[in-house]
């Protein structure tokens, strides 16, 4: 699927598409999966670094739709149409925010050569590839889909997974650094790395996932909350563990970078 199969439908509709997307758009259903299309085909291939979340939620799919039908109203080609949707609604809202804030904690900018890792969202976006491991919107009985069930565990999922983001994986070469956002996208990657499509050595897991749900989480991981005022539900042993490997291999990565 791409922008060109839908730009004739897009050009022309009058949706409101922050209520919901219409069913024009629907690439698949599956018991209660229903898989969209939305504008996130663009493919940074210069990228040194991509950020990987879990697919893109309605908020993120309407503001990419309303994007790529502004551009292409005003005559803009389709390629341009789908980067401009992409850069305008990747990881928008609390969510850019969170991302920033822990990949800033942990030092990425630093690897980067960029004063902070808001730069990848305005001047340094030529650094940036910004992705899902589902890249079109998934919805679960009508709410966003979140990681349950298991991506790999669902043929329209799974398809999502070694179609789309395998090609980008392929595209963007040896040299390029993973940011899987969250356990449920690093699972995907591990198994794209067996299959042996990525190294190890390129994914920097290890952050929580940067949706505002996940607040205290992320609260935790820079230093915000301290452990003992922590909920049930969030369990520092295992972010301690995923920020000390995480920081471990940036820190290589920067004498080796120095070395070079």
């Amino acid at each position: 699927m791409s922008l060109e199969q839908f730009s004739s439908l897009l050009s022309a509709s009058t949706h409101n598409f922050a209520n919901a997307l219409p069913v024009e758009l629907l690439l698949s259903s599956e018991g209660g999966l229903q898989t969209f299309y939305a504008p996130f085909d663009h493919v940074n291939a210069g990228a040194r670094i991509v950020l990987c979340g879990i697919t893109p939620g309605l908020q993120q799919a309407s503001r990419a739709l309303d994007e790529a039908r502004s551009q292409l109203r005003q005559g803009a080609s389709l390629e341009h149409a789908k980067q401009a949707a992409k850069e305008t609604a990747s990881f928008a809202g609390a969510m850019r925010s969170n991302l920033i804030n822990m990949l800033n904690h942990v030092g990425v900018h630093t690897l980067l050569d960029i004063e902070s890792c808001a730069r990848l969202f305005d001047t340094h976006r030529h650094l940036v590839h910004y992705t899902s491991a589902l890249r079109y919107p998934v919805f679960v009985d009508g709410q966003n889909y979140s990681g349950s069930p298991a991506m790999l565990s669902r043929a329209s999922l799974r398809h999502q997974v070694e179609t789309h983001l395998a090609e980008e994986i392929r595209t963007l070469g040896p040299q390029c650094l993973y940011v899987p956002l969250g356990p449920k996208v690093t699972e995907v990657f591990q198994h794209l790395q067996a299959q042996g499509l990525l190294k190890a050595e390129q994914l920097l897991d290890g952050l929580p996932h940067p949706s505002g749900a996940n607040a205290e989480r992320i609260s935790y991981f820079l230093g915000g909350k301290p452990r003992e005022k922590l909920s049930s539900k969030t369990n520092p042993v295992v972010l301690d563990a995923a920020k000390a490997r995480l920081l471990a291999k940036l820190a290589t990565m920067r004498s080796e970078n120095r070395m070079d």
